[in-house]
C-alpha cells in the first residue's frame, strides 16, 4: 500500500476558471461570472496535459469557478482523455449544464461528474448558492448524470447552518443514485469566512452518523476532515479488533494535500491545495511534475518523515494513536 506520492501525485484538482454565475455564500475562490483575461490558454493546458500524460497517471478533476464558462472547455476534455489521463469533471449547475452537455461528456467517456448539494429543500439549497431555481438544476442534472453512465458524487457543505439537515440531503441523494457523497468540512476562506464552522463535538458525531449509513449506496466520504479516519479506526478497534480496522481505514492514509494531492489555479499556479494557496511554482515557465517533486511543495502542509514508513509500520503506528485514544476515552468514562 502506497503512503507516499513523491514522483508524482495521484489526484490533480485543476482550476480551469473562476467565472460562474453562482454566488455561493462559501465559494473558496470568490467566483463572478467574468473570465479572468490572465487564465491559461488552450495551448498552454494542451502543453501541461502532455507533459502529465508522459510521466504519470494522475486523475485530473476540472473544477472552477464553473468549467463549463470556457469556450474550450470540450477541447481541454477531449484532448486529456486522448492524453489517456482519467478525467473528472465538477460544473456548476447553472442554465449551462444542459442534458446536450451530459450526452457530450458521456460520449468522452470521463470517469465521473460531481454535482453540489446543500440542503434538501430548494430554499435551504439555494440560499447557500445565491440563485433561486439552482436545487431543481441540481436533481435535474444528477438524474440525467445517472442515466447517461456517469457516475455520479454529491458534494455537501457542512456547517453549523447545514448540520440539522444532513439526513434529509442523505435521502435525497440516495434517491439520485449517487455512487458517493461527500460531506465537505468547511474551510473559513474566500466567501466561507462569513459561515459557522461545526464544533468539534459535533463533528465527531456527523463522522460517526456517517460511519453508521455508509455501509451501503452512497459510499460517504469526506473531504477536509482526515480525523475520519481516526473514527473509524476506533470503532473498529474496540469492535472487531485493531487489525480489521487498519486494513479498511489505510485505503487513504497516503493521500495528503501535497503529497498525492497538487492543485493548479486557473494562472498555472502549483499549490498544494485550492484551500492551502501557497505556490511552490507556475505551469506557464515550470513542468508541473517538477515542481511538485523537487519544491517540497508537501512540506507546507505537513512534516514530511525523513524516509517512506513501510506500510506494517505505518498501520502499527496508527494503531498506537488509536490505543492511546481508546485509553484517554476509557479513562476519562
Amino acid at each position: 500500500m502506497q503512503f507516499r506520492f513523491d514522483a508524482a501525485p495521484a489526484r490533480i484538482y485543476w482550476e480551469l476558471t473562476r467565472a460562474c454565475d453562482l454566488a455561493c455564500t462559501h465559494c473558496r475562490a470568490g467566483a463572478n461570472a467574468a473570465c479572468d483575461p490572465r487564465e491559461l490558454s488552450s495551448a498552454e493546458i494542451a502543453r501541461v496535459v502532455d507533459e502529465l500524460a508522459a510521466e504519470c497517471q494522475a486523475t485530473i478533476i476540472f473544477t472552477g469557478g464553473d468549467p463549463l464558462k470556457r469556450r474550450d472547455f470540450f477541447e481541454i476534455v477531449a484532448h486529456t482523455v486522448k492524453a489517456g489521463l482519467p478525467c473528472l469533471v465538477a460544473p456548476s449547475a447553472t442554465p449551462l449544464l444542459t442534458s446536450k452537455v451530459v450526452a457530450s461528456l458521456a460520449s468522452l467517456r470521463i470517469g465521473a461528474m460531481s454535482l453540489s448539494l446543500d440542503g434538501a429543500t430548494p430554499s435551504r439549497h439555494d440560499a447557500l448558492r445565491g440563485v433561486v431555481g439552482t436545487f431543481s438544476r441540481t436533481i435535474q442534472a444528477g438524474r440525467e448524470i445517472v442515466e447517461a453512465g456517469i457516475s455520479l458524487q454529491i458534494n455537501t457543505l457542512v456547517t453549523a447552518d447545514t448540520i440539522a439537515d444532513l439526513p434529509a440531503i442523505h435521502r435525497v441523494v440516495e434517491h439520485l443514485g449517487a455512487d458517493r457523497w461527500s460531506l465537505f468540512f468547511l474551510i473559513r476562506t474566500g466567501r466561507g469566512q462569513t459561515l459557522r464552522q461545526i464544533t468539534p463535538v459535533q463533528a465527531d458525531a456527523v463522522m460517526n452518523w456517517a460511519l453508521d449509513i455508509g455501509h451501503g449506496r452512497p459510499i460517504v466520504t469526506t473531504t477536509e476532515a482526515p480525523h475520519y479516519r481516526r473514527i473509524e479506526l476506533m470503532r473498529r478497534a474496540a469492535n472487531r479488533g485493531c487489525a480489521d480496522g487498519a486494513r479498511s481505514a489505510m485505503r487513504g492514509l497516503g493521500i495528503r494535500d501535497g503529497n498525492g494531492v497538487m492543485f493548479i489555479s486557473h494562472t498555472g499556479e502549483v499549490q498544494p491545495s485550492g484551500f492551502l494557496p501557497l505556490t511552490a511554482g507556475n505551469v506557464r515557465t515550470d513542468r508541473a511534475l517538477r515542481t511538485y517533486r523537487d519544491s517540497g511543495l508537501g512540506e507546507h502542509g505537513h512534516a514530511q518523515e525523513a524516509r517512506p514508513l513501510e506500510p506494517v509500520e505505518e498501520a502499527r503506528t496508527v494503531l498506537a494513536e488509536v490505543r492511546v485514544l481508546g485509553a484517554v476515552a476509557a479513562r476519562r468514562r
